[in-house]
């Protein structure tokens, strides 16, 4: 017998849980896509997006995944041969570079494992730059693997006054953890629709500073990359937007998402509470490796670990995952990027997701454990209800 029957739990980096509104918004026919009603949401998406990122700055959306960000980031940032500088903290660093690699860029990797970039290791290699060959450091806020957090101002801080952009991937990262563009000194900051924004994967989104935008086109931008069309776009323009014809759906489940975030909760609050749903998750998992060293968090140091996606090293975690998925309707990340994926896996908490949500996948992944017979400590589940009852 399944208990499986009922609403499913994901907990998956991505695409994150939808809420019920968001996808009523999206579920609607197009309007003329050359009319007003479009012209002005696009218009008011767009602000929003600007203060969700904290930038005044220039927005060019695409449509696409995070991988589509990257490629027009790194269209409009170089020309074949320039040199990008790419601090990597686990498997979506090391992708990140293989892409721009492909396009043409002379990439750099500064690789520090599953750990967050040592901003001093940054200060030393750019202090050694005398020519000012790199044209741009580029770090992921927090990558999807391992779950690390970067440190951004600190990174920003390190970087002094050498002349590189700072490009910052915060696809796993925006609308779950503090990004405030602006003050941080973010040159280029890329993110997708999917995970924190509470949206269907399709949209991708890179804004720009004017340091960024002054450096003009380059030897990779294309017309359909071109940012500055994008980013010049007007009320009476909307197909440059876009590249064309717009997502008309994800304009409207946009929207929807963004003024839960930034009109209902507020920013500060949905920060507050994915920090706390992600210290319950540590709390859980802490207390289960008390019986078992075998089951531990990647990323050792709390101060670095992501609030939006946990990853776990954990004995038979890949037949936990297909346990908690057949009996309980839960379905847990895979150890992507691991060194033994098949002992590991990721717990997100990220976007559209409540205390609730996270005790009964803690609590699946408890009794699967019990189930399958993987050794663990007692009183996860009590660990992570006493950070919840902490007073908010």
């Amino acid at each position: 017998m399944s208990l499986a029957a009922g609403h499913p739990a994901i907990a998956i980096p991505g695409p994150s849980p939808l809420p019920a509104r968001v996808m009523r918004a999206a579920h609607r026919a197009a309007p003329d896509i050359y009319g007003a009603e479009l012209a002005d949401l696009n218009l008011h998406v767009m602000a929003q997006l600007k203060r969700l990122a904290g930038t005044t700055g220039h927005l060019a959306p695409y449509i696409g995944n995070g991988h589509a960000g990257w490629e027009a980031a790194a269209a409009n940032l170089f020309s074949p041969g320039d040199r990008a500088l790419v601090l990597i903290s686990g498997h979506f660093g090391r992708s990140w570079a293989s892409q721009i690699e492909a396009m043409g860029v002379a990439v750099e990797r500064m690789d520090f494992g599953n750990a967050p970039a040592d901003p001093a290791r940054l200060a030393a290699r750019l202090a050694a730059d005398d020519a000012a060959e790199v044209h741009a450091v580029l770090i992921c806020q927090t990558d999807t693997a391992s779950g690390a957090m970067a440190d951004i101002p600190a990174i920003r801080a390190a970087m002094g006054d050498h002349p590189a952009l700072l490009v910052v991937d915060a696809i796993a990262s925006l609308g779950c953890a503090p990004m405030l563009m602006d003050d941080w000194g973010v040159d280029v900051l890329i993110s997708a629709s999917q995970k924190g924004l509470m949206c269907p994967p399709g949209t991708a989104f890179v804004w720009f500073s004017d340091r960024a935008s002054a450096r003009g086109t380059r030897g990779l931008t294309t017309p359909y990359w071109d940012w500055h069309m994008r980013a010049g776009a007007g009320r009476d323009s909307l197909w440059r937007f876009w590249g064309g014809t717009p997502p008309v759906q994800q304009i409207f489940a946009l929207d929807e998402a963004l003024r839960m975030l930034l009109d209902e909760e507020g920013l500060g609050a949905v920060w507050a509470r994915h920090a706390a749903l992600a210290r319950s998750v540590w709390a859980a998992v802490d207390a289960w490796g008390a019986g078992n060293p075998g089951i531990r968090l990647t990323i050792a140091d709390p101060s670095a670990r992501a609030a939006s996606v946990t990853a776990v090293t954990l004995p038979g975690a890949d037949a936990l995952r297909e346990w908690v998925s057949r009996q309980c309707g839960v379905t847990l990340g895979i150890g992507l990027g691991a060194e033994n994926p098949a002992g590991a896996l990721r717990i997100a908490h990220m976007g559209h997701c409540n205390a609730a949500m996270m005790l009964g996948v803690l609590g699946a992944m408890q009794a699967g454990m019990i189930a399958l017979g993987i050794d663990h400590g007692a009183g996860g589940l009590d660990a992570a209800a006493r950070v919840l009852a902490e007073p908010a």
